[in-house]
């Protein structure tokens, strides 16, 4: 018995992620079936209904709460049921991610898309050199890869696989059918990903969620870690690195829009400050985030105090007696200092 139910828990996530595969798919061809508009008002309005009793809602809740110290809680539960929404909408689009990005630049006006900064789309594909895009969960955040396969600039997007299998394998399915290249983040994906920038291809990453082994920056005036790997490689490749947004303007009608290549701060050698052009890129998402706060994605832990690096006591700092408490300026959280290049 103690076998059996040993064997029972080491392989019952594996059989309730495969019990999963036909009601994905189902749902899958449902919101085919319904055509982009009705299955992403759906979605939406069913995220709306449900999102607010589950226990990311008090996450959502919590996070708005420190970034907008000022607003009464009405507008902030407000904000929490728009990104509720918009997370409904975006799940319900993936069957549609093929008809989403209709745009033509001989005729934009009928289209679902416009896009602003279509000339530096132009300049990255055309100027011979590698490249770097960093975007942030806000609105449809599949769209900029499908923009760039569209637009003939080869591009490998950087993605996180969903927890659940069943979610994984459909949605890495419909990503290789819309989008360019692909990197699944985990281990040995660094070394994939300075690959495509050696042989001179664009790598786009979101760059918003938390990264245990990151750098610190300020979001919102508080710290978190977040990836280096954008500035790690532009330090070491002396690439431009540019910001790509969605907006939603209502339903499944979106803006994306491309910013020009970011002026990096420096260290005293020339080269990128690694720390310093992660917080340049964070700054950017922050602005965005302020400017549609219900298009971004509340519900995950990104602010994680107790995972920050703790300070480093001075080498030459004399010892205390037992129970001496360390001075205020060295108890303070300090950030980590710059990540090394690559080698």
């Amino acid at each position: 018995m103690l076998r059996l139910a040993f064997m029972l828990n080491r392989h019952l996530p594996r059989m309730a992620g495969l019990a999963m595969v036909p009601l994905i798919r189902g749902l899958f061809l449902l919101a085919r079936a319904l055509g982009p508009e009705r299955a992403s008002a759906v979605g939406g309005a069913l995220f709306r209904l449900v999102g607010p009793w589950l226990p990311s809602h008090r996450t959502a809740l919590a996070n708005l709460r420190a970034a907008f110290p000022g607003r009464d809680e009405a507008a902030l539960r407000g904000i929490a049921l728009a990104a509720w929404e918009n997370l409904g909408r975006t799940g319900a689009e993936y069957a549609h991610l093929d008809r989403l990005f209709d745009y033509d630049p001989a005729d934009p006006a009928t289209q679902r898309m416009e896009v602003e900064g279509i000339d530096h789309f132009y300049a990255l594909r055309d100027d011979g050199r590698p490249g770097l895009v960093f975007a942030s969960h806000l609105a449809n955040w599949e769209l900029p890869a499908i923009c760039a396969q569209k637009f003939g600039l080869e591009t490998t997007a950087v993605f996180r696989p969903p927890n659940n299998p069943a979610a994984a394998r459909l949605v890495q399915e419909v990503r290789r059918a819309t989008m360019g290249g692909l990197a699944a983040s985990g281990p040995g994906a660094a070394f994939a990903m300075q690959g495509v920038v050696e042989r001179g291809g664009h790598l786009g990453q979101l760059i918003d969620q938390h990264f245990t082994r990151g750098v610190v920056v300020e979001f919102f005036g508080r710290p978190c870690l977040v990836n280096p790997l954008l500035a790690k490689l532009a330090r070491h490749y002396e690439c431009p690195v540019h910001g790509a947004r969605v907006v939603r303007r209502h339903g499944v009608r979106f803006r994306l829009e491309l910013t020009p290549p970011l002026d990096l701060p420096r260290d005293a050698s020339g080269a990128i400050d690694v720390q310093g052009a992660m917080q340049a890129m964070t700054r950017v998402l922050e602005d965005w985030v302020r400017e549609e706060p219900g298009q971004w994605l509340w519900m995950h832990r990104r602010w994680r105090p107790a995972m920050l690096p703790k300070p480093k006591a001075p080498r030459d700092a004399p010892a205390r007696e037992p129970g001496e408490t360390a001075p205020a300026a060295q108890a303070n959280v300090t950030s980590q200092p710059p990540a090394p290049a690559l080698s």
